[in-house]
């Protein structure tokens, strides 16, 4: 690791002061001279040599999209297809829907950004093809990594390569004077911050639904009674940032900010109206009809009493219970004497359900003698014998009551597309930012790119997406979704709908903020939130967070190396 630091070190270097040779052609002046616009003759030789670049980075972005769709776009669904709101298959299709619309749809703001806000383009006046090449250098240098980070399970931020892909190769053509650091220091920022703020989001409104929902003896009714508002809110947030100064295509843009409030909140009520005369009526009798079911097809439980009294009323919480099936019976045990192939059950089986009194229940603290008639014998062909710290551990993993999970297995996947959706309109333009500027100077044969992003493009991007989740996709997932924390329907919702609310929010603005930090800050916080630091693999978010570090200096290092080679082979 260290020789690799030094090799890109050494390219960097050596870019810088390649940039600086006199005679090289290269222009490093600030002077802000308008760019030469060729003539139609001079045109078609422009794009006669410089068709080559154009093919190869399209190439270039469509695998780096594969790998954007592989990692990012898996981040996206990691906490649905976890929490078995949603199968793989199902995502991959809501995926492709979703991240193609946000592309075409709101996507065109952070290309803006990406392809002309990091970089000062004027610096290459008269050396359009030097710019087309340090934009295929960012390509290849974040497709590059996007690939092995994905082989690797590691989920990385598509926005840290193609910002620190594209801070390398302008380091090698310009030096420092080519990046726009007030930008880049903006877009560094909302790194750190965005995953404390998603998470901090996700946190608080996982924290509200707990109190009121969640913690209740019956959760149905006071999730019912939530539930049109919890809909309502969902859309009022996500029509109001598709619809503000959205989409030229659909003339968003010449709503006015208080005309896009009204829209959203129009939205919001009409929907939390039908939610609550349609969809709670149908939602409360099929809990109620799940929950009827599941009593008939609950396995038999047996009570004991004490060891004084075997007529008297059951004491509270001497009860040995069913808590697992499709293994026969499970049951606890205290020790592993076995006499003939039975066992002894001896401790509560629904000790999981009522909290841990005692570090070591045994029937002799239940006032059951180990002797005693009362003492079932269970065989232990039938049986799944567990011990008492693997009932400490299933205590500690919390499952959502079946009908606070049918509540809100339907908003989790809502929230998931939209989030999806403003993935598209980020990560998608980030991907595709340097191929949109290597259209617009050939196209134009200029660096200032005055065209609009062209819709094409930013669909090309989305399929590119599309395709790499539906083949790797799997590799990302399961760390998001399964390994980093437990996740539930309903923690599933909050962290879907805070982190949705904060990619949305940012692109907006036109700030590139990473989907990945956004998603994992919100696994991270609901999850410490839910079942304390136990309930989060603290190593594995470890191993993100390097990922995280590694990635900008990576990405620039080889940009910067491509962009060395490219510029003594073909400049």
């Amino acid at each position: 690791m260290m020789r690799f630091v030094a090799l890109i070190s050494l390219a960097l270097l050596m870019g810088a002061a390649y940039a600086d040779t006199p005679g090289l052609g290269l222009t490093t002046s600030t002077t802000l001279a308008p760019s030469f616009l060729p003539d139609s003759s001079s045109l078609a030789d422009w794009h006669s040599s410089t068709l080559w670049i154009i093919i190869l980075g399209f190439i270039l972005a469509f695998i780096l999209a594969f790998g954007v769709g592989a990692n990012d776009v898996a981040n996206v669904f990691g906490t649905s297809v976890g929490a078995k709101v949603l199968t793989l298959r199902q995502a991959c299709m809501i995926a492709t829907v979703a991240e193609v619309l946000g592309a075409v749809l709101i996507g065109y703001k952070v290309s803006d950004t990406v392809r002309k806000g990091i970089l000062d383009v004027s610096l290459y006046n008269n050396t359009e093809k030097e710019l087309m090449l340090g934009s295929l250098a960012a390509l290849g240098g974040s497709a590059m990594w996007n690939l092995v980070a994905t082989f690797f399970k590691l989920p990385i931020s598509g926005t840290h390569t193609i910002v620190g892909a594209t801070i390398g190769f302008s380091l090698c053509a310009r030096g420092l004077e080519g990046v726009n650091w007030t930008t880049f220091a903006k877009i560094v920022g909302s790194w750190f911050v965005s995953p404390i703020l998603s998470g901090a989001m996700s946190a608080i409104i996982y924290l509200g639904l707990n109190h009121f929902i969640l913690k209740k003896e019956k959760p149905l009714e006071p999730g019912l009674r939530a539930l049109p508002l919890i809909y309502g809110l969902t859309l009022l947030i996500n029509i109001f940032s598709i619809v503000h100064d959205g989409p030229a295509l659909l003339y968003f843009d010449h709503i006015p900010t208080w005309g896009a409030f009204v829209i959203a909140l129009g939205v919001g009520v009409i929907t939390a109206l039908l939610i609550q005369i349609f969809v709670v009526p149908r939602t409360r009798k099929a809990v109620e009809a799940d929950l009827s079911k599941e009593t008939c097809e609950q396995g038999v439980k047996f009570t004991f009493d004490s060891a004084d009294n075997s007529r008297s009323p059951t004491p509270p919480g001497q009860e040995l219970s069913v808590i697992e099936k499709g293994i026969g019976s499970t049951y606890t045990f205290n020790g592993n004497s076995e006499t003939n192939g039975y066992i002894p059950a001896e401790t509560k089986s629904n000790l999981l359900g009522n909290g841990l009194n005692n570090t070591n229940p045994s029937s002799q603290s239940l006032g059951i003698p180990n002797n005693s008639s009362q003492v079932p014998l269970v065989s232990t062909n039938n049986v799944k014998v567990i011990s008492m710290d693997e009932l400490s551990a299933k205590k500690e993993t919390e499952v959502d009551p079946p009908e606070v999970k049918r509540l809100f297995s339907f908003l989790q996947i809502l929230t998931a597309t939209f989030g999806s959706f403003a993935h598209g309109g980020n990560d998608v333009s980030n991907a595709i930012g340097p191929l949109i500027a290597l259209w617009a100077i050939y196209t134009e044969g200029s660096v200032a790119q005055s065209s609009p992003t062209p819709l094409y493009i930013l669909l090309y991007g989305g399929i590119g997406i599309s395709l790499g989740l539906w083949v790797w996709g799997r590799r990302v997932i399961q760390t998001i979704g399964e390994d980093l924390t437990k996740v539930t329907a309903s923690s599933g919702f909050t962290i879907e709908i805070g982190s949705a609310f904060t990619v949305l929010f940012a692109s907006k603005i036109g700030l590139p903020i990473s989907t990945t930090h956004c998603k994992v800050g919100s696994v991270v916080f609901v999850g410490w939130a839910k079942s304390s630091r136990q309930g989060v693999d603290w190593k594995l978010f470890r191993n993100i967070v390097i990922a995280w570090v590694v990635t900008v200096p990576l990405t620039a290092g080889i940009s910067a190396l491509l962009m060395l080679i490219f510029r003594i082979a073909f400049i």
